[in-house]
């Protein structure tokens, strides 16, 4: 096996604002509102509709409209139950993904999800630790009826 150099995992860092970014990317983001033309105030975030938030043990403690909907559960219900009783059986290893995601503060994929009916519903993930030691997952379908 050839010689190379180890996997270093991605750093992530994120900003509250523009006034925090450094330099070079403020100069970045310069640069691509003159060519566009667009005003200092265009918000340049991108808004899931798929965002929940789970406590260390893996339960939900905050989920958005558009997760209830597209699993078919009102939030009350969704609320307090664990993040593998609305993942497909068998699709995903979960202690080691989570064992895994503890350790790297930050993770992004691919993860099936079962709704209310049973429909299998493959999303892409991004997820990372917040401050308070919760997990922010924001995802997007990638396709459904599995």
């Amino acid at each position: 096996m050839p010689e190379g150099k180890p996997y270093t995992p991605p750093r992530f860092v994120r900003h509250d604002s523009e006034a925090d970014y450094p330099d070079w990317a403020r100069n970045v983001v310069k640069s691509i509102r003159q060519e566009f033309g667009v005003n200092k105030s265009f918000p340049f975030k991108v808004k899931p509709e798929f965002i929940t938030v789970s406590d260390s043990d893996g339960k939900y403690v905050d989920v958005s409209d558009g997760f209830c909907q597209l699993l078919g559960y009102h939030r009350d219900e969704l609320i307090g139950k664990s993040y593998g009783e609305v993942t497909a059986p068998n699709t995903n290893d979960i202690p080691t993904v989570f064992s895994l995601f503890s350790k790297l503060g930050y993770m992004h994929g691919l993860w099936m999800l079962v709704s209310r009916r049973g429909t299998r519903i493959l999303v892409r993930y991004e997820s990372w630790i917040r401050p308070d030691s919760c997990f922010e997952s924001r995802m997007e379908i990638v396709g459904a009826g599995y």
